[in-house]
């Protein structure tokens, strides 16, 4: 089994019934991470895996910190023994050193995770920050607008979020950029170094 089949299995085991809002944007965001197989080449299939695993730690089994990328990272590492990459990858998705300070976590985030390379980083967070809460595709600022509207300005990821909204939004027009420049060049996949 692949490691993206396997990422969708145990996805789907964790979110489809229990949160099936979730899962529908979980797959919406794998969906826009097969998008940027012309500039990610052979790192396509660990994002999409990531993109697959992102939010299992809003799981309610795998709550425990409340900072739903740190749960899910440790569930990967301890339970599903994940790849390291996608362990990086779940526990910093879309800027989440900023959630992690607002919940007092950054010091156990940063002491249990390196981050991963930023590239791939950024494409995560482009996947996650233009696809809607039901797997629809729209703008970043239609999304960040989104996430306030639901949660409301006092809550802690409504907080995160203004923090990390120069984060997300950089990370999201760098691949929008990179995408459109291998529209307009045709180059070949695998030159993620575009999206620095």
């Amino acid at each position: 089994m692949g490691q993206v089949e396997w990422a969708y299995g145990l996805a789907k085991d964790l979110l489809e019934t229990t949160l099936p809002r979730r899962w529908a944007h979980t797959q919406g965001v794998a969906d826009q991470a097969e998008t940027l197989a012309p500039i990610l080449g052979a790192d396509t299939d660990t994002l999409i895996a990531a993109c697959l695993l992102h939010d299992i730690g809003y799981a309610p089994d795998l709550i425990d910190t409340g900072m739903h990328q740190l749960d899910g990272a440790r569930y990967l590492r301890d339970i599903a023994q994940a790849d390291e990459r996608l362990c990086r990858l779940v526990a910093y998705h879309s800027c989440a050193d900023n959630e992690a300070r607002q919940r007092d976590l950054f010091d156990v985030l940063a002491k249990e995770f390196d981050q991963e390379r930023p590239d791939l980083a950024r494409a995560l967070t482009y996947c996650d920050m233009t696809t809607s809460p039901d797997g629809r595709h729209l703008d970043v600022r239609d999304r960040l607008a989104e996430i306030h509207s639901r949660y409301g300005p006092e809550h802690v990821v409504s907080r995160s979020i203004i923090d990390a909204t120069p984060c997300i939004v950089s990370s999201v027009r760098a691949v929008e950029a990179a995408l459109a420049n291998e529209t307009r060049t045709g180059q070949n996949p695998g030159t993620v170094d575009r999206l620095t």
